[in-house]
């Protein structure tokens, strides 16, 4: 198989993946939003997953411009 082809699966890959982490996310951003609207504290663990795939997120988006930049690279060539 090609780099590029490597390349590309990766990409859908990791799109995916984003798409996956920004579901999950979703979850515990309306049970913050909901506890912020109510005026109470959201819990520890939607506090917790929140923090955690936001984190997730920004490293695959940060593996994802890699792996644009490499194909883009090879594209020139």
């Amino acid at each position: 198989m090609s780099r590029k082809s490597e390349l590309k699966k990766e990409i859908d890959d990791c799109e995916r993946e984003i798409v996956a982490y920004e579901q999950k996310r979703e979850r515990s951003q309306t049970a913050i939003l909901r506890a912020m609207l109510a005026g109470t504290k959201p819990t520890k663990e939607d506090e917790q997953y929140f923090n955690l795939f936001s984190n997730l997120i920004d490293e695959a988006r940060e593996r994802l411009r890699v792996l644009y930049a490499e194909l883009e690279a090879l594209s020139k060539k």
